[in-house]
């Protein structure tokens, strides 16, 4: 996937409220107690200053910016508008405006005298330093005796009694807003005649690293929430309530790329040891363990009000470690919480086209002492290259409002999905997003709905559209059909050499609740036709290719395949996949029948039940000979097949042929189930093919994450070896992670088998700390695949001279064996990332050396485009 990371210091935008002052009324008057005569009482002067508090790049209004008289108690914020009154019975010379984040301004003022005021306050643009002290020798940093350590050890110890998640019961609003643009564009391109008709669509006012530039906005998401917990049993219910957002669902899965968008922004949470964001987990600075991995410097002491604050900041100890660096300001109020952060990422960090990514969070106390949080910024810059490029700016804004505490729902209300959507969180109107937005869109903020809109609508974006369409996605729009897809276009085999395809589908537009789908191919070898055609009846009127499903499916398919290999599901061909090591020449001619019906259901089980007829006939070199008698044309099956799928909290990112799911910590579960039934429609045995599949990713934090795959299988009953689970493996050059990829195609069979593979993703955690390869941002992995299983007597033709003899070579010698005692092990190492696509694994193969055509070593590559 594409994307890329960076950001801009996210102090410049609108600041939530804080309790660092204590806000007072207007006017402050102590009556005494004592009768004094009414011409001897004087009145005290009144010192009141009004206005607006601006931010000096953007002039953008500045909420819950803390205004004190100078040597006083009485302070006030400003509104979510800027805006802000303070007034006191006193002389008072001086006004303090400050926030964190931001450069403090005083203002001297006349007492006695009503002053209006407009401030314009700038972007603190510290550096983060460490303090060196030159005494003859640089000091070593240590963590013993170290006071900033000790206060970090202090909020570690009391993050349980701050964070806002330990509340028994809570409950609250969210807004969030995520929005994507383009910047640096040239002045060639923005005043060519090519973009000329597309001018409209600029921002002229979005500041992005504390300059004003003109962006081309692309993409903006709302949405509001209903949060709410359950401490004990532990539960989370969200209610998406409304949401709104550019819909480019004509072209790509727009619901997908938010949700992906939403994954690499993640929900920062600071009080966890480990933070999800851009696809991987950053050490939080307050983790348990932090202080073995950061460095911590008190800076700075802050004080406002009554209120004091501790300023830490931390810098990771290496520095391509998935680590942050940035400031913490610690209450000194004895809570040891977390008031305000301020991280980033490095540009050590071996991250794809991140150019910088910025976290900014504020949290506010509550009566119950705990600290909850009230608004969450993370903005990125990222591009493909590091300069002179088009460039890409995202924010994504998230403000919690309407906090209310210790008030439980009743309990069958937690009975209810962790993740709801109210029926009419679509419809929304602007006067409810008016009323909901917790700030202000900027002008040219609130026209990219309208202005994307106009921009669909227009004939030179439909055709730029619909090249992009057809060279990244596959298919190409022809009315209510689409061609495609482009990757089986051209293959080559030894079957059929040269082969052709093309096919299509139709879309909503011809019918939504009926689809067809097909292909025709043809081999210039064995000059022969093959096709495949499907009709499609959508119960929801959804395509096949969109989820949910629940649809029935009827479809009729010729064509070829090597026995094992999965080119009969994917109808895929494709010319990468033609090249292979050795000879691949056990082939079969196939006819299947197909009925299935397929359910999505919403908490993620689906269902595929269906009927199959299926005839095959052997080809090229692979025969259907039995030791005793005639050799066999074709053999046929009629089977029921059943597969269940269970994959909770699953997020998919659907392109346009395949779903993709966004990798979690959750498992999914597979179970499959085919029966064969002999004398049914011609079908030739009776057979029970069961198989179970586990996938889990662990993730590991600054170690990466691990895939495990745990798999097995069994067939029941007497069959010859098409019917066994011929075991997958591949023999092309393109590494295939559910695959063996030092196993040749047909090498083993087996009735029954279990294995396990294991694969680590370091993410450059090693290599990055060799001064010599660390600019290269190189990715490390090591893969180990491990099966075990056998072959029953009543399925072993060397036992039972009526079955399929295994396929041999021209020579005689075996090209199929049996999977024997010995367990086959593969391992491997690979290095990723290389010019930020390309990975190579080399393969170790340790078992089976002896059979033909095995080398125990081999070269695997893959494209892996990725963050």
């Amino acid at each position: 996937m594409w994307m890329v990371f960076v950001s801009i210091p996210i102090i410049g935008l609108a600041r939530q409220k804080d309790t660092l002052i204590n806000k007072t009324d207007s006017l402050k008057v102590k009556e005494n107690s004592v009768s004094i005569k009414k011409d001897s009482i004087t009145t005290p002067p009144l010192t009141m200053v009004s206005g607006q508090v601006l931010d000096a790049a953007s002039h953008k209004p500045l909420a819950f910016i803390e205004v004190a008289f100078i040597g006083s108690t009485y302070g006030t914020q400003t509104d979510d508008k800027g805006k802000f009154e303070l007034s006191a019975p006193a002389s008072f010379g001086q006004v303090k405006f400050s926030f964190i984040g931001y450069k403090s301004v005083i203002k001297t003022l006349t007492p006695g005298q009503v002053q209006p005021l407009i401030i314009y306050l700038e972007g603190s643009k510290t550096q983060l330093k460490e303090v060196v002290v030159h005494a003859g020798k640089k000091p070593r940093y240590r963590n013993k005796d170290n006071l900033a350590v000790e206060l970090i050890q202090q909020v570690i110890n009391h993050k349980d009694s701050n964070r806002m998640l330990s509340a028994d019961y809570l409950q609250y609003d969210q807004y969030e807003r995520i929005g994507f643009s383009l910047f640096d564009l040239s002045n060639k391109f923005l005043k060519g005649k090519a973009f000329s008709k597309y001018r409209f669509l600029l921002d002229t006012g979005m500041t992005i690293n504390d300059s004003v530039k003109t962006t081309l906005p692309v993409y903006m998401s709302e949405k509001y929430f209903k949060f709410y917990s359950r401490k004990s049993p532990a539960k989370t219910i969200n209610i998406l309530t409304a949401h709104k957002e550019v819909n480019f669902s004509a072209y790509l899965d727009t619901a997908g790329l938010d949700i992906y968008l939403n994954r690499l922004y993640g929900n920062p949470d600071i009080y966890t040891n480990n933070i999800f964001i851009l696809t991987n987990q950053f050490l939080s600075p307050i983790a348990d363990h932090a202080p073995d991995f950061y460095k911590f410097f008190i800076t700075d002491t802050i004080g406002t009000g009554k209120d004091k604050l501790i300023e830490i900041s931390f810098t990771p100890r290496n520095l391509g470690d998935l680590l942050f660096e940035g400031k913490l300001y610690i209450t000194m109020d004895g809570r040891y919480a977390v008031k305000s952060d301020y991280m980033k990422i490095n540009k050590h960090i071996n991250i794809n086209f991140v150019r910088r990514m910025d976290i900014h969070q504020d949290f506010q106390q509550y009566p119950d002492g705990r600290f909850y949080l009230v608004k969450s910024d993370v903005q990125s810059d990222f591009g493909l290259m590091k300069n002179n490029t088009v460039k890409i700016f995202g924010d994504r804004t998230v403000f919690f409002t309407n906090y209310k505490l210790q008030a439980p729902q009743p309990p069958q209300f937690y009975d209810g999905n962790a993740n709801q959507k109210s029926p009419d969180a679509n419809q929304t109107s602007d006067t409810y997003w008016l009323r909901h937005r917790a700030d202000t869109l900027r002008p040219a903020q609130a026209q990219v709905y309208h202005h994307i809109d106009s921009l669909e609508q227009m004939p030179s974006f439909k055709r730029t559209m619909w090249w992009a369409q057809f060279i990244t996605g596959g298919y190409a729009d022809a009315g209510p059909v689409q061609l495609g897809p482009n990757e089986n276009i051209y293959s080559f085999n030894s079957l059929e050499g040269s082969r052709i395809s093309i096919g299509g589908r139709t879309t909503p537009l011809f019918n939504k609740s009926f689809y067809l789908e097909g292909y025709t191919a043809y081999g210039f070898k064995d000059q022969q036709e093959k096709y495949y055609l499907g009709g499609i009846y959508s119960f929801n009127q959804t395509p096949t290719w969109r989820y949910p499903n629940d649809y029935l499916k009827v479809s009729y398919q010729y064509d070829t395949s090597i026995p094992g290999q999965n080119f009969l599901i994917d109808k895929a061909q494709s010319v990468l996949s033609s090249f292979t090591r050795g000879a691949s020449d056990l082939w079969q001619y196939n006819r299947i029948f197909k009925v299935d019906y397929v359910k999505d259901l919403e908490n993620h089980i689906s269902f595929d039940a269906g009927l199959k007829h299926w005839n095959q006939a052997p080809a090229d070199s692979l025969k259907f000979q039995p030791e005793a008698g005639p050799a066999v044309h074709s053999l046929t099956t009629t089977e029921l097949g059943l597969t269940l799928r269970y994959a909770p909290h699953e997020q998919i990112f659907q392109g346009t042929d395949h779903r993709h799911t966004i990798p979690n910590k959750y498992p999914i579960f597979t179970l499959q189930a085919n029966y064969g039934m002999k004398g049914v429609w011609g079908g030739s045995y009776n057979y029970l093919n069961l198989s179970a599949n586990i996938f889990k990713r662990f993730y590991l934090s600054q170690l990466g994450y691990t895939d495990v795959t745990l798999l097995g299988g069994a067939v029941l009953g007497q069959v010859p070896f098409p019917y066994l689970a011929i075991l997958p493996a591949n023999q092309t050059y393109v590494y295939d992670k559910n695959a063996y990829n030092d196993m040749n195609f047909m090498e083993f069979v087996s009735d029954h088998y279990v294995g396990l593979n294991v694969t680590h993703a370091f993410g450059g955690f090693l290599l990055n700390k060799i001064p010599v390869l660390s600019s290269l941002k190189l990715r490390e992995y090591l893969s180990f695949k491990i099966l075990y299983g056998g072959l029953r007597k009543e399925n072993n033709p060397a036992y039972n001279p009526g079955l399929y003899t295994f396929p041999v070579n021209p020579n005689g010698s075996a090209l199929t064996y049996p999977l024997g005692n010995t367990p086959y092990i593969e391992v491997g190492a690979g290095i990723g990332n290389i010019f930020k696509v390309i990975r190579v694994d080399a393969i170790r193969r340790f078992d089976y050396l002896n059979h033909p055509g095995v080398t125990p070593y081999g070269l695997r590559f893959s494209f892996t485009p990725d963050l």
